[in-house]
């Protein structure tokens, strides 16, 4: 796992807490408050956005982006992908019924050891958040509707959206599983896992890291995520195992209650780290640290 950094204390909920100090060192950069007491990174970090560009693209990780992208795993295909194929039916179907039946709400989640990652890139009116669990990640199982290793959440209804299996064990990638068709040809097989390599996946991945997972991270991102799978609970425009979520349309109205001591209401106040509890929030943002 790289480099551990080791934990701080205890949350009053249970909850291991990585320090500021320890996790900013972790990241390699030099941060300074700002006038709203938050911290940014600092001006005078070496080489500003080129230099990290740089170290970025520096050979290591030759798929490395900076935007947003992803590639198809190893063995991955769409061939054989079908929304209304008996597999896909059945797998949609018993996601949409564990989502509904144990996680109603986003207490629901949290309770269950689900912790919110909120990409920057996913916040307008479609936005839509990642919730980790990291027993489920670590576990043996990868494509289990009731162990998912993410639930998608929306942030505007504070309703689940589909799960994202994650092919991961003990915080190690692993050859993941077709849905179905295994050892028949490309065509009569899906598996339609994917991997991303560009800067808001790789480092949201080394976020899940350093702050849920044990707090161990690597010293350095690593080059893509491991394989993930989107399987969609509502009616989809493009595939029951799309990458984006789908349109507002298609998505159901705001959730009766969140589930968590927070006056926020669904449908008015979006799903954030400022409308969840205080012991919920992490200790370091992601838009607070730089890891490369």
């Amino acid at each position: 796992m790289g480099v551990g950094v080791g934990l701080d204390e205890m949350s009053a909920n249970d909850r291991p807490v990585l320090s500021r100090r320890r996790l900013l060192a972790v990241s390699g950069g030099a941060f300074a408050a700002t006038a709203t007491g938050r911290a940014g990174a600092s001006a005078e970090r070496p080489g500003g956005d080129r230099g990290r560009r740089a170290r970025w693209l520096d050979g290591r990780c030759p798929d490395a982006t900076i935007e947003p992208s992803h590639g198809h795993c190893e063995e991955s295909t769409t061939g054989g992908c079908a929304d209304d194929h008996p597999e896909t039916v059945a797998i949609q179907t018993a996601v949409a019924e564990a989502l509904a039946d144990q996680y109603p709400t986003v207490g629901a989640l949290v309770d269950d050891g689900y912790r919110p990652y909120f990409d920057t890139l996913e916040r307008g009116e479609d936005g839509w958040s990642h919730w980790l669990n990291p027993e489920y990640i670590g576990d043996d199982t990868v494509l289990d509707p009731e162990r998912p290793g993410s639930v998608l959440v929306d942030n505007r209804t504070w309703r689940a959206l589909g799960v994202m299996f994650i092919a991961s064990r003990d915080g190690e990638p692993v050859d993941p599983p077709p849905v179905y068709g295994e050892g028949e040809p490309d065509d009569a097989r899906c598996s339609p896992w994917h991997y991303h390599a560009g800067l808001p996946g790789r480092k949201a991945w080394w976020y899940y890291q350093a702050v849920y997972d044990e707090g161990n991270p690597p010293l350095l991102p690593p080059c893509r995520t491991p394989c993930v799978l989107h399987v969609w609970a509502v009616d989809h425009p493009e595939s029951v195992y799309a990458h984006d979520a789908p349109p507002a349309k298609y998505r159901d109205g705001p959730a009766d209650r969140t589930g968590l001591d927070t006056n926020a209401r669904p449908g008015d106040d979006a799903l954030g780290w400022e409308t969840l509890p205080d012991w919920l929030v992490p200790d370091v943002l992601p838009a607070e640290i730089d890891p490369f």
